[in-house]
């Protein structure tokens, strides 16, 4: 690992988080920062006593055995245990878990969707989260949900975790902030973010509304994927990956934290931000990756690779190849393959493929797969291109041809996706998208040489 040094002298004691300088570039880099000269100690974690009267505090994200080991040391104004008190089982009704199979509810099907519409209710990271699709258990740590976030207000003295999972956070509409306890990432469409489990942070709206999708992964953590035959360059390259730099909130001001725990939401009270770390150093922490800087590969002569060359994150399962989840990633890029059909083509999967588009048009469903749409179709169930979309890549000119003006991406896991109630009667379904196929011809009719 390479470590990456950097001295922040941003300090805000008594006013909230609010600028930043910079990030750290890398993807599971051992980074090192601090807020305020010296805070940080060199050459061993756990001094008998800490610069600035601070408190030394690891947070682990693997077992102290695994290898690598996932962790980073904190240098804050309280321990943690200062900002858990007793705690109070709290409802929020749209965030589901897996397992959540409602018996009332379909989900073997082809299914897509218009974009949820925003909300005229004032709603926060929290209460704007609508889940959409659970797979796995999250009581075993295997699987994902997903979830579309409207949110439209920002936390205010409200600071939150989840114990239970990572989230993968993908804009569509507005831009966010996120304060955590290891710094700010500022997010907006055509980004991701990474918040790892067990990081505190508060969701701000820096413009609104805010609109986009959130793949919660309860199992082993997101990395990147193995290049194999690639080599060493190309896909999502790790400096672009950018980590905050230290800052912190030394506010004494009765506050709320709440707890995703086992998919229960849990509130306690504390009398003053939990963001108070000042310095810290380690491998675990909460980063952003610019979309625009995935460099995609693709066939260069004939046939049509599978989507996986498109993988920018991987979350691996304990089945060697067949992941927990991949984040897919299908945004602009040359088209120059010959004597081939070059939209995705028909097929059905072991994989169950939850599609979300960011901008713009979608090669294999030019119709009805909108921005803020999404679609599901679930392990072993047959998809691919409607009529129009057939007929026009058959009988294209297969010059080079430029995919332009589009960015879509797919949460894609082992396990099979089961819809939520919401995402079933609420979510603005589109009843007739198992229609898009009626129209494909049997062209078949016995002679030779005919296609």
């Amino acid at each position: 690992m390479n470590r990456q040094t950097k001295s922040h002298g941003l300090t805000q004691a008594a006013t909230p988080v609010g600028t930043h300088e910079g990030y750290m570039p890398g993807f599971g880099n051992d980074f090192e920062t601090e807020a305020l000269p010296g805070a940080l100690p060199q050459g061993m974690n756990s001094p008998q006593k800490c610069e600035y009267g601070l408190y030394g505090e690891q947070l682990s994200g693997t077992a102290f055995t695994a290898h690598p080991p996932e962790r980073t040391w904190t240098y804050r104004i309280r321990p943690s245990v200062k900002h858990s008190a007793r705690y109070t089982k709290i409802d929020l009704p749209h965030w589901k878990s897996a397992p959540n199979v409602d018996p009332d509810v379909i989900s073997l099907g082809q299914y897509r969707w218009n974009p949820v519409p925003h909300s005229y209710e004032s709603l926060t990271w929290l209460t704007g989260m609508r889940t959409m699709t659970t797979a796995g258990d999250v009581n075993t740590q295997v699987g994902m949900a997903s979830h579309i976030y409207l949110v439209t207000a920002s936390m205010e003295d409200a600071y939150f975790y989840s114990a239970d999972s990572e989230l993968l956070v993908v804009p569509q509409e507005g831009r966010l902030r996120f304060c955590t306890e290891l710094g700010i990432i500022d997010l907006e469409p055509k980004e991701i973010a990474i918040l790892p489990r067990g990081l505190v942070y508060r969701v701000e709206v820096l413009e609104g509304p805010c609109r986009g999708f959130v793949c919660e992964n309860y199992g082993q953590k997101f990395e990147l994927p193995a290049r194999g035959p690639i080599g060493a360059n190309g896909l999502a390259n790790p400096r672009d990956f950018k980590a905050p730099v230290a800052a912190f909130e030394d506010r004494e001001t009765p506050s709320t934290l709440t707890i995703k725990w086992c998919g229960q939401f849990h509130e306690t009270q504390i009398p003053q931000s939990p963001l108070d770390v000042v310095a810290w150093h380690g491998n675990y922490a909460p980063c952003k990756y610019d979309l625009r800087t995935y460099s995609p590969v693709g066939a260069i002569l004939f046939d049509h690779p599978d989507p996986s060359i498109f993988t920018v994150l991987t979350a691996p399962s304990g089945v060697p190849g067949t992941a927990n989840i991949d984040f897919v990633l299908f945004r602009e890029r040359w088209m120059v393959a010959e004597d081939t059909f070059r939209p995705p083509w028909y097929h059905k999967n072991i994989m169950s493929e939850l599609m979300g588009n960011i901008y713009g048009q979608y090669d294999a469903k030019p119709q009805g797969f909108v921005p803020g749409g999404m679609s599901l179709h679930n392990m072993m169930l047959p998809h691919g291109p409607d009529r129009d979309a057939f007929e026009k890549a058959s009988n294209a000119n297969l010059g080079p041809d430029k995919l332009d003006n589009t960015m879509s991406f797919m949460f894609e896991t082992r396990f099979p996706q089961h819809l939520t109630r919401f995402a079933a009667t609420e979510a603005p379904l589109q009843d007739d998208y198992i229609d898009c196929w009626d129209s494909l011809e049997k062209k078949f009719d016995g002679t030779p040489g005919r296609k």
